[in-house]
């Protein structure tokens, strides 16, 4: 009898592997850091095998928790990190440069100059993105131009390149699997959204040989099987999303109209748009959320660099905390922030802004200010910045959002969430199962092998844990998201 779906959930700082039975329950896990590498400011990057080897390693520590381990996994679904770029040498499978995570900003001069010569509009009514050094073309171009003779090689059908969902199914498949789904193709400036296809003058326009990249398949079938030797059987390797679609469909959002917001690393709040892309006018991206059988699902997406990771600043740059989760008690020692704003533009700024160079700033300080102020203003920060995009989101899809279903590790923070649904005037829904990202894998492989047998079944077995509801909104809300944005303001470049 086949038990369960593995989830493999390749994150920015971490690799996880969840095992999760028919209700949806999460019976065993592992999680493994891996080290982040900053060799220039605004350069970020990761070791692929450092990747590959932790990944595999909470895997098999995740199946060993459970009885029989392989022999009772019906398939393997993955997530991952979308726009972090890998580039590797065909024949041996070696990567010839670091990861380029999507953190980083090396190539935003090269996308400032595209902006220059007027190619915004065009980018955008084929890619549905903005042109930013936060997607991987420019990165997998950057390792091309930069690696000597990589370009040439790369001509000559010697490497290979994709995201990380690619890198994993290369590796599990003992190379035999070179694919990715439309989620992630989505996010790499050079697939078009409308035909569903690498775009031959995107893929002129970014100098990213068209032999380089993957077959997109869709986000849930059967691709191929893991290598015997990896965990003794083959198992099916059979969903692919990207973190933040897979946490929307983890999300049942099934239906248009529907949003939910991660809280990981970044922030990322997604909307349900139906069968045809909405493209923004007001700076939001339009994606493909998924693709299940011949049927495309897109969405809207607001994308906030810094959300979980500020609190990381104040855990292992200030000294502030010992641990994340301590970050909630010190910012409820105090009633607010004592006009304390916080804009962690650690990396610059994303949705609605864009603004790449702009960089973070604390303001109104006092000889008052405590770093229970501080942290209070950080968590602030990230519910304000959440309020920026679902407002922009509501312009766009001309609708007003009343629920806003959350998960990732800060909505686990009462105080936060409780802010957000003031601020925002809607209901915040957290289920209890927050890993939705991962569930959503585990999902769209569970439906390729008729593990679960339609999105109907799925969304019978999700479980409300709390809702919180907006109190009336007052002049010391209005007057704090106005001086949120007076903020914003003195940081922004243009």
């Amino acid at each position: 009898m086949k038990s369960y779906i593995l989830a493999l959930d390749q994150g920015t700082t971490s690799s996880r592997a969840l095992i999760i039975n028919h209700q949806g329950e999460v019976v065993a896990m592992a999680q493994k850091e891996f080290k982040q590498f900053f060799p220039q400011n605004g350069w970020v990057e990761h070791d692929a095998n450092e990747i590959w080897e932790s990944q595999l390693e909470v895997t098999r520590e995740a199946l060993s928790k459970i009885e029989g381990e392989a022999s009772v996994v019906s398939a393997i679904g993955i997530t991952n990190q979308r726009e972090t770029a890998v580039v590797w040498d065909r024949k041996t499978g070696k990567p010839i440069y670091k990861a380029i995570v999507w953190q980083d900003k090396r190539t935003t001069e090269v996308c400032e100059q595209l902006k220059t010569e007027g190619k915004a509009a065009f980018i955008q009514s084929k890619t549905g993105l903005v042109i930013d050094s936060y997607f991987s073309g420019t990165k997998i171009a950057w390792i091309l131009d930069h690696v000597p003779g990589a370009r040439k090689r790369a001509e000559q059908g010697e490497l290979m390149a994709g995201t990380i969902d690619s890198w994993l199914c290369y590796k599990l498949s003992n190379q035999e699997l070179h694919i990715t789904d439309p989620s992630n193709a989505s996010r790499t400036l050079l697939y078009n959204i409308n035909t569903l296809e690498w775009d031959p003058e995107l893929l002129e326009l970014f100098k990213v040989p068209g032999n380089l990249l993957p077959e997109v398949k869709s986000s849930s079938e059967v691709y191929g099987h893991t290598h015997k030797a990896l965990f003794g059987e083959e198992i099916p390797i059979a969903g692919i999303a990207g973190d933040q679609q897979a946490a929307l469909f983890g999300q049942q959002c099934t239906e248009v109209g529907m949003v939910k917001n991660t809280y990981g690393t970044g922030c990322f709040m997604l909307m349900n748009v139906g069968d045809k892309p909405v493209f923004s006018k007001a700076n939001l991206l339009s994606t493909v959320a998924w693709q299940i059988g011949d049927q495309v699902t897109y969405a809207l997406e607001g994308s906030v660099f810094m959300a979980g990771a500020i609190v990381q600043w104040l855990r292992d740059s200030l000294g502030f905390i010992e641990a994340s989760s301590e970050v909630e008690a010190l910012a409820a020692s105090v009633p607010d922030s004592s006009g304390v704003y916080f804009v962690p533009a650690f990396v610059g700024l994303g949705a609605p802004y864009w603004d790449a160079y702009a960089r973070g700033q604390i303001t109104g300080l006092t000889r008052g200010t405590t770093k229970a102020h501080i942290s209070r203003a950080a968590l602030d920060a990230i519910a304000y910045q959440t309020l920026d995009i679902l407002e922009a989101m509501q312009k766009d899809a001309d609708t007003s959002i009343q629920v806003l279903k959350v998960d990732g590790g800060a909505s686990n923070n009462n105080l936060l969430m409780q802010f957000q649904a003031d601020i925002l005037q809607s209901q915040v829904l957290r289920p209890k199962q927050v890993e939705t990202t991962a569930m959503g894998a585990a999902f769209l492989a569970g439906l390729a092998v008729n593990f679960w047998t339609s999105t109907q079944e799925i969304n019978s077995i999700s479980d409300e844990d709390r809702r919180f509801i907006p109190e009336a909104l007052n002049s010391k809300i209005t007057n704090g998201i106005k001086g949120w944005h007076e903020a914003v303001s003195t940081c922004l470049t243009k």
